[in-house]
This record gives structure tokens, sequence and C-alpha cells, in this order.
């Protein structure tokens, strides 16, 4: 992260608890403008409950929180008009159009607004924007969702699960949005346990379980420090196919390798590194769903 950048989240020593018991301990992350900050974790680790923090559904934490400069207990209503939830589940009018959800959402914020049809079009909804949204799909409905969290055009988006249900290439304008999104400036939280879609969107990530931060950096960096990249290769020896492995940065030293090669005799050759979700198992100890 350049340290230059200014912070627009903030928190320091949060505790939350539904009960007397602590749900998360001790969080402590800053966000700068412009990042995609990931939180990663199987379901109940916390991830969903911290975000509720952060856009002020839940008050009652011990700790610091704060937002765009302001405690996400202490807001008002201009803290809404500069953030924009997408929750995983939709929030929607069934009755009404697309089109008609999203004129009634743009109207209860007093800013800018963001141009409809324009988005209608970049999650593939423009011919359905006059379909009540009760014959729309559970894909249909996450991009209109989604959609409807920029239609205000807000600095920060915070953004649970946001791939959850759709297909591949739907889940791929999802993200190509995302990353739009950033370019533009805005800050973007995702709550997610799909480590892919980590891997492709955050800049960078924190691992969360049991309600407790376990670690925090980039997704090339966990892969890099981690595990090395490994070369996988297959030969044919008395009639059997025989497969071997060497460290991508030490191949120049396996003979058998070179010999191989020399030969003509490799059947086949392979590189392979630690994915997140691999990461992830081996700090954590936790097994993501």
């Amino acid at each position: 992260m350049d340290k230059n950048k200014e912070n627009v989240i903030e928190v320091s020593n949060l505790y939350f608890s539904y009960t007397k018991t602590p749900f998360l301990k001790d969080i402590n992350f800053s966000v700068s403008k412009g990042e995609i900050f990931g939180f990663l974790g199987p379901s109940g680790a916390g991830k969903s409950t911290l975000q509720k923090v952060l856009t002020g559904l839940c008050t009652n934490y011990q700790g610091t929180a704060r937002i765009l400069g302001m405690d996400s207990n202490k807001h008002g209503k201009e803290f809404y008009e500069r953030i924009g939830v997408d929750f995983e589940f939709p929030s929607l009018f069934e009755k009404l159009t697309a089109r008609e959800n999203l004129d009634y959402f743009a109207g209860l914020y007093s800013g800018e607004k963001r141009n409809v049809d324009e988005l209608l079009k970049e999650v593939g909804l423009f011919e359905h924007a006059d379909k009540k949204v009760s014959s729309f799909s559970k894909g249909m409905k996450s991009r209109l969702n989604f959609i409807k969290s920029l239609v205000h055009n807000p600095q920060i988006l915070f953004l649970d699960e946001p791939t959850s249900g759709l297909d591949p290439n739907n889940a791929k304008i999802m993200k190509d949005m995302i990353i739009k999104e950033r370019e533009k400036g805005k800050t973007i939280i995702i709550t997610t346990h799909n480590m892919q879609d980590a891997t492709e969107l955050c800049d960078r990530v924190v691992f969360i379980v049991d309600g407790q931060m376990k670690a925090l950096d980039t997704p090339h960096n966990f892969i890099m420090k981690r595990g090395a990249a490994r070369v996988t290769y297959s030969f044919m020896e008395n009639g059997k196919e025989q497969l071997k492995t060497s460290i991508l940065s030490e191949i120049s030293k396996d003979e058998l390798l070179q010999k191989l090669i020399s030969e003509n005799r490799i059947a086949s050759i392979h590189s392979t590194e630690p994915t997140l979700s691999d990461i992830f198992m081996e700090l954590t100890g936790a097994q993501l769903d």
C-alpha cells in the first residue's frame, strides 16, 4: 500500500459482541482511497459483522471505526450519501420494474446521480429495464442490486459476496465493473469466501477466522512468501510413466530434467503455485466453505 495515500477507513482495537462473549476481537487495519480491500474467511467468521460495523448497522462496538473521517456509530445522513452497500441477498421491490427500483433508490439521495440506462447496459439488463423484478432470475437480481449501490455515485462501496449465484460470464461482467469503479478512484470493500475473486480483484486481503484477524497482505505477497512455484514433469521409464517435481527457481540444478530435455523424453511439463485458498488453510488452519 502506498503510505502517501489518504486513508478513508481506519479501524483500531475494534471489539464487538452480540452477547457477553466477544465476536470481533482486536481488529486493526486501514484502507486507502482507491484500494480494493477484501475480508476473507469461512461463513460465520465475522466478515459480514465487520462490514455491518463499518456501515453503521452495528453501533455498540468498542474501539475505533472511522470512515471518511466519521465515526461509524456517530454518523448522520451525510454518511449514507457517501457509501454504497450491496448486500449478498438483494433488497429490491419485486412489484416495481428494474428502472423504477433504480429511480426510487436514486431519489433517496441528494447528490449527483449516475445515468440509470448506462448502468443497466453495463450489467446486461437494459432490455429488461421495464420488466418487474419479480420475473428476474437470481443472477439478474444480483446484478440489479449491485448497480443500485452505484446509482448515487458513492465514494466507498461495500460489497458482500458480489459474484455469488452468477454464472462465469456475468461474474466476469461484475468483476470488470468493480475494477472500473476502482479506476474512478472509489474505495471498495469486498466480503467473500471466494478466493479466486479475492486473488483477481483485491489489492490487499485480511484473513478472518473466529472474529479475529489472522493475516493481512497482498494476494501476490501471500502466494510468493508461502510457497515457491513448482515444475512437475513426466517421462516414460521401463514402460511406465514417471512423475517428478522441482522448485521452479532451481530447475537448472535438476540433472534428470536436463538429461530428459536433451534426450527429448519429456512427456509433459507444467508449473504450479499455491492458491490463496491453500495459503488461507496453511495460515489459519480453517477450511473455506
